[in-house]
C-alpha cells in the first residue's frame, strides 16, 4: 500500500556528491531523503527540493515534478506535484511504501526522474538520479544532494529531419517545407514508427497556428515533401518561434513525441544558423538537416 502526504520539512544539509565533470550539460540537482522503519516494514522517501534546473519552456523557465520508481518495478510510480515556473522548486513531499519487507527493499534501486510538465505534448525529461538501496544505511533517514544526470530515455539518437525555410518579406510569409526524415527512433513494439510532423507557429509564448503532415505508416525514413506557409509580419520575426515536432501516431493511446526542433533567433546553434540563413537569402528555399531533440 502506498501513502502520500506533504508536510513542511526542514531541508537537510548533507551533500555527498562532488561537482560535475567538465563539459557535461548542467541539469541541476535534487535533494531527497530515504529511510526504512523495520517495525512497520515501511520505506520512506522524501522529495525535498531541486536547484538550478534548466529552463525547458520558451518563457525561460520550467514546470518541474518528480517521478519515483523502485526499480526494476516500472509499473508502480509515484509523482510529486508540479511546481509552476520554478527552477528552484520546493516540493517537501513524503512517500511511504508500506508493508515492504526489508529483504525486498535492498534488492530495489530508488530511481528519481525530474520532468518538465507540458500541457500540450509529452513531458520533457530534465534529469535522473538512481541509488541502489543496498548501498544506503536505511536504519536512519539519510539525506542526499545528487546532481541530475541525462535521462537514459531521453538520450540516444531520435533521428534527423530535413526541412527548408523560405522567407518572403513582400508577402510577410515563411514557408516551411518538411522534406524527409532519417533514422527515426522506433516507438512501437514492432521496432518501427508511424511518423508525422506537427508544426506550431509561436509568437512570444502564444500558440498562433498549427499545421501537420500526413502520417507515414511503419517507416523510420519517411519522405513527406509537404509545404506550409505561415504569415508573419516582419516586425514580429524576432519574437517568432516555429516548433516542429515529429510524432508517432498511435491508434490505441496518446501519440508519442519522437523529437522536436525549435526554429527562431534564439534556439540552439544549428537552428539559429538556419533561421539567419533564411533571413539572409529571401525568396530562396534554404534546406538543412536538424538533429531531433527530446
Amino acid at each position: 500500500m502506498l501513502l502520500i502526504f506533504s508536510p513542511q520539512l526542514s531541508p537537510g544539509s548533507e551533500d555527498d556528491d562532488g561537482h560535475e565533470g567538465p563539459g557535461r550539460e548542467k541539469l541541476g540537482r535534487i535533494q531527497f531523503s530515504v529511510g526504512y522503519n523495520f517495525q512497520d516494514s515501511t520505506l520512506t522517501v522524501k522529495i525535498m527540493k531541486g536547484q538550478e534546473l534548466p529552463a525547458k519552456d520558451f518563457s525561460g523557465t520550467s514546470d518541474p515534478f518528480v517521478k519515483i520508481y523502485l526499480l526494476p518495478d516500472k509499473k508502480n510510480k509515484l509523482e510529486t506535484k508540479v511546481k509552476r515556473k520554478n527552477l528552484n522548486p520546493h516540493w517537501n513531499e513524503t512517500f511511504l511504501f508500506e508493508g515492504f519487507p526489508y529483504e525486498k527493499v535492498v534488492q530495489r534501486t530508488l530511481y528519481l526522474q525530474v520532468l518538465d510538465y507540458d500541457r500540450f505534448s509529452r513531458n520533457d525529461p530534465i534529469g535522473e538520479v538512481s541509488i541502489p538501496l543496498n548501498k544506503v544505511d536505511l536504519a536512519h533517514m539519510q539525506t542526499f544532494w545528487k546532481e541530475l544526470k541525462p535521462c537514459v530515455d531521453g538520450s540516444g539518437s531520435r533521428g534527423e529531419l530535413l526541412l527548408s525555410l523560405c522567407y518572403n518579406p513582400t508577402a510577410n510569409t515563411i514557408t516551411v517545407n518538411i522534406i524527409k526524415a532519417r533514422n527515426l527512433k522506433a516507438m512501437d513494439i514492432g521496432g518501427t514508427s508511424d511518423p508525422y510532423v506537427k508544426l506550431w507557429l509561436m509568437h512570444k509564448d502564444k500558440r498562433v497556428e498549427k499545421k501537420k503532415t500526413v502520417v507515414m505508416k511503419c517507416c523510420l525514413n519517411p519522405v513527406f515533401n509537404e509545404s506550409f506557409p505561415f504569415e508573419i509580419p516582419t516586425e514580429r520575426l524576432r519574437e517568432t518561434t516555429i516548433i516542429i515536432t515529429v510524432m508517432d501516431k498511435d491508434r490505441l493511446s496518446r501519440n508519442d513525441v519522437i523529437g522536436k526542433i525549435y526554429l527562431s533567433w534564439k534556439s540552439g546553434p544549428g537552428e539559429v544558423k538556419h533561421w539567419k540563413d533564411m533571413i539572409g537569402r529571401p525568396r530562396q528555399a534554404v534546406a538543412q538537416w536538424h538533429q531531433l531533440k527530446a
